[in-house]
């Protein structure tokens, strides 16, 4: 496997997510793809759900965050789950603390960045969105 890209599922709100994290990484959008520009509909999309976002994408590193709007008239559902994590490993402790604090900012910390034995700076927070992260900076503490 060359590289693993997280896909994030949201419940009509992908565009505000994204916009978000773009907020947080200070990198731009990509692949924006909506259900409307998919040409002749083959997916038979609602005209309220034409909006919605079908694919988009923003790089972080090597590796691309994607995401897609679960819609209902496609008969799709969500349930929010606990069964991942999106592990960050920041170029340096300022970074890893400016990006804890703006993932953190209106979610919930379950770990405050701190030193631990394999890492200068880990934290783990889930998002206002229900994302859960982990951040890791190694620094001088690598094992």
């Amino acid at each position: 496997m060359k590289t693993a890209h997280p896909y994030l599922y949201f419940k009509g709100n992908t565009e505000e997510a994204f916009q978000f994290y773009q907020s947080v990484f200070d990198v731009e959008l990509m692949d924006v793809l909506r259900f409307g520009d998919i040409e002749g509909n083959p997916m038979n999309v609602s005209d309220t759900d034409r909006d919605k976002i079908a694919h988009i994408g923003l790089p972080l590193g090597n590796v691309f965050l994607m995401g897609t709007d679960v819609i209902d008239s496609m008969d799709q559902s969500l349930t929010i789950g606990n069964n991942f994590y999106i592990t960050l490993e920041p170029d340096s402790a300022e970074e890893a603390e400016t990006v804890f604090h703006r993932l953190s900012e209106g979610g919930t910390i379950q770990v405050p960045l701190k030193k631990e034995f394999w890492a200068e700076k880990y934290g783990m927070c889930t998002d206002k969105f229900g994302v859960q992260w982990m951040v890791s900076y190694e620094g001088e503490a690598g094992l």
